[in-house]
């Protein structure tokens, strides 16, 4: 049986904000790492089923480095990733990330075989299931819960705003309700739950994010990724920019808004990322996006500027 979920000790520990590693040792008692394995799983809004093109910012390619593998089956990917893992980190616990397109798009009989071929290879301890909230019916969920009595799950949902317009501006093909009533049904079979986010979309203001944070804060969430918006190759977004139609966040704003925004987080909501980045190959801006590390060291500076940590706003009656 999975154990249950840690309470959370991290401010204690001198953080600013739950860290996704500090949650794997308190959960797992090591230091585990995640495994990108894709299934080759197509999505609804590329295939006509909702829609045609997908996301305006989509290149998988450039989300996950097993779309560049030429690796025909899940395990053969885990144990190359396994490899790649032990030459760089001192880990033997793998989580096998589901990551590229929606990975709960396929009939749950696929699905089944495919988690579960991930999850017997030796070091794998759990699964990460990326998705849509529009690609969760209640088959899928059940599936899903029922595998989360066995071992650890978490299904990340791409929601990215709050804001109707902006996710129509981002062709995401559905609405915040769509992701709210994934949630919904998704935690009555009591599956654990992360949301990506996108700060700095074209168009929304900081009240606009502020509102994303109020609206998603209290909905029960384990973890929470955060990404800037960013331009990478052949796509509708890279277009956009290269016409000067658009324009992107800067760094200094961004780490300002990624700051409000996990104030406004239950402290026990664990911070799996704290902004996006793509292969300089194809990432053509913002370029500040590829220095990870310094952009997690300012969001530290800036909590620390504040005096202030993630949750420190939650349930706040100031906004």
């Amino acid at each position: 049986m999975p154990r249950v979920d840690p309470e959370p000790n991290w401010r204690q520990q001198g953080f600013y904000y739950y860290p996704l590693s500090l949650y794997f040792r308190e959960m797992f008692g090591s230091s585990v790492r995640k495994i990108s394995v894709d299934a080759g799983f197509s999505c609804p809004n590329v295939d006509g089923t909702i829609g045609h093109g997908g996301c305006i910012f989509c290149d998988n390619r450039s989300f996950s480095p097993s779309r560049r593998m030429n690796i025909p089956t899940i395990s053969m990917q885990i144990r190359e990733g396994i490899a790649r893992m032990r030459a760089r980190f001192k880990t033997s616990a793998y989580i096998a990330y589901f990551q590229p397109s929606t990975n709960t798009y396929a009939p749950v009989e696929q699905l089944e075989r495919l988690y579960r071929e991930a999850l017997a290879e030796q070091g794998v301890v759990g699964l990460a299931i990326g998705t849509r909230p529009d690609a969760l019916g209640d088959e899928v969920l059940d599936l899903i819960a029922d595998l989360a009595k066995e071992t650890w799950i978490c299904l990340e949902i791409g929601v990215q705003t709050a804001c109707d317009a902006s996710l129509d501006f981002l062709n995401r093909g559905h609405t915040f309700a769509a992701f709210t009533d994934a949630v919904a049904r998704a935690q009555k079979r009591g599956i654990r739950l992360g949301a990506h986010f996108i700060l700095g979309i074209p168009g929304e203001t900081r009240n606009d994010i502020i509102r994303t944070a109020l609206l998603t804060a209290p909905l029960g969430l384990h973890s929470i990724k955060l990404h800037n918006l960013y331009v990478v190759a052949r796509t509708q977004l890279a277009e956009l920019y290269a016409a000067k139609q658009i324009s992107l966040i800067g760094r200094d704003e961004y780490i300002r808004s990624a700051v409000d925004f996990l104030e406004l987080f239950p402290p026990n909501v664990v911070v799996e990322r704290l902004a996006g980045d793509a292969p300089r190959e194809f990432l053509i801006a913002p370029l500040w996006s590829c220095e990870k590390g310094k952009v997690k060291q300012s969001v530290e500076e800036e909590f620390r500027r504040r005096g202030s940590y993630q949750g420190a706003k939650f349930g706040s009656k100031e906004f």
